[in-house]
């Protein structure tokens, strides 16, 4: 049980930074898919 619960924390713990680094690197999805005629705010 201890060694599931470890594995449910990093796997939130991964997502969480990923998508944090990712964001602030420049691949969030808004940035990918969006042409110059769109306009994000």
């Amino acid at each position: 049980m201890k060694a599931m619960l470890t594995a449910f924390v990093a796997v939130a713990v991964i997502a969480v930074g990923a998508n944090v680094i990712l964001d602030n690197v420049g691949y969030s999805s808004q940035d990918r898919s969006s042409g110059n005629a769109v306009r994000l705010d």
